[in-house]
């Protein structure tokens, strides 16, 4: 986030848990540790992510605290793997990005971090909320219709490798350097 929400000065232990291997995807979470609203989280923000949240981990089958953070690392696997270059261009990428690391089953952790809210930090304002919160139960729908196998789609079935052109292919998915996560 280039806003300063996020202190970056709390990489190294959003990253500790991936160089650690216990999982693929670190979400840093505002609600972890319970002082989102200390941190300036707007109420209406904060219901409607415990709400969200809740109902998203029931689908998925597994318990979160903040399913729409900003602040997340991933490993290279992950970025290889799942075919993000099908999903949305706006907010609503990082919930499908977490849909699809559930659907091809790797590990998503999250960690505490402080929620830090000020004028300069957040212009997401109540309707952007809003639409971001119906499209991310659209693709909690598809999830679980994915999951159900009662639908079959592209996002959750292709891989990165299917959906980039040729042109990029071979540079894309050269051998990693050892020692890069």
């Amino acid at each position: 986030h280039p806003d300063y929400q996020y202190d970056s000065r709390l990489l190294p232990s959003m990253i500790a848990p991936l160089t650690e291997g216990s999982c693929d995807m670190v979400l840093g979470s505002r609600i972890m540790g319970g002082r989102a609203r200390e941190g300036g989280m707007p109420l209406y923000k904060y219901v409607f992510n415990r709400m969200l949240t809740m109902l998203q981990g029931l689908v998925y089958r597994q318990r979160f605290t903040d399913l729409h953070t900003g602040f997340r690392a991933y490993r290279r696997g992950l970025l290889e793997t799942v075919p993000f270059l099908l999903n949305s261009n706006d907010f609503v990428f990082d919930s499908e990005m977490i849909a699809q690391a559930l659907a091809y089953h790797f590990r998503v952790r999250e960690v505490p971090v402080p929620a830090r809210y000020f004028p300069e930090a957040s212009s997401v304002g109540f309707w952007v909320s809003l639409r971001y919160g119906v499209k991310t139960l659209g693709v909690t729908g598809k999830y679980f219709l994915h999951r159900l196998g009662l639908a079959r789609l592209r996002q959750f079935n292709l891989r990165l490798r299917d959906v980039v052109s040729q042109r990029y292919h071979d540079e894309l998915f050269k051998e990693p350097v050892q020692g890069r996560v």
